[in-house]
């Protein structure tokens, strides 16, 4: 484990660079529209500046296969937001100062009508997603009263564009809110486990196709450390990086696991 740059205290979303050498990290909603580079010792490597993009709640980044760059600007805390996209960024290594937005993915979700919904189905904010095979994967973070764990699989397709998110699955952890609320989503390189990263614990998703979750199975595997973790990739596909936030004395660490 090794801690995290001091301009770091709110991390919520970690990627690797294609040739591993570069942890690109963003901050949420209150921070700058930065995307950070850090080296396997935690030193910080980069500030690259997104030019024309706002970070109105960046909550998750991801890359495909090809090594593109994906940051997710959907948190949505109040269920409210109508402005939810994922951002494509010219990003590609550590001596860039600057890069930009040259895709956008708008979109909404299928099923939710009003913004927002009574507060016992607030299913709608979002902190994870990955990218296969030409789809986004969006997992969402249950915010509900009377929290039960469920949550929603969503697929929006990877090009620009303003579309409907179709849900594809939904599905329920277990446990309260830091063993249950999705914070993390990460995909491994044959594409058939996804991990969902909660404060307590990782949870592994196999058995899915890509448009239908409803069937995939969930097994649990504690983290036995209680933290706000907030990010996770897979470093190779038998390894993940776990980051958490800043707490007081605590957090604001990456972790392997």
């Amino acid at each position: 484990e090794f801690s995290l740059p001091k301009k770091l205290k709110e991390v919520s979303g970690i990627t690797l660079s294609k040739d591993q050498k570069t942890i690109w990290a963003i901050e949420d909603q209150g921070n700058k529209d930065v995307i950070y580079g850090v080296d396997q010792e935690g030193k910080l490597t980069a500030e690259v500046l997104v030019e024309n993009a706002e970070n109105t709640d960046w909550e998750d980044i991801t890359r495909d296969k090809d090594g593109n760059i994906y940051v997710g600007d959907f948190g949505n805390n109040e269920n409210d937001r109508q402005d939810l996209a994922i951002i494509k960024v010219d990003l590609q290594n550590a001596s860039q100062t600057v890069t930009k937005a040259i895709q956008t993915t708008k979109f909404h979700y299928e099923g939710q009508t009003e913004f927002p919904p009574k507060k016992s189905n607030w299913l709608y904010d979002c902190e994870a997603f990955v990218e296969m095979d030409g789809n986004f994967y969006l997992f969402t973070k249950n915010r509900s009263k009377g929290f039960d764990g469920t949550f929603l699989v969503f697929q929006v397709p990877n090009r620009e564009g303003d579309f409907e998110a179709k849900l594809i699955g939904k599905l329920k952890l277990n446990g309260k809110y830091s063993d249950a609320a999705i914070t993390s989503a990460a995909i491994n390189s044959t594409k058939d486990k996804i991990v969902l990263l909660t404060h307590k614990n990782i949870h592994v998703l196999s058995g899915f196709t890509p448009n239908d979750f409803n069937s995939a199975t969930i097994q649990k595997l504690s983290l036995e450390h209680n933290s706000q973790k907030e990010a996770v990739v897979f470093l190779d596909d038998k390894t993940l990086l776990i980051a958490d936030e800043k707490d007081k004395d605590t957090g604001a660490n990456v972790y392997k696991f």
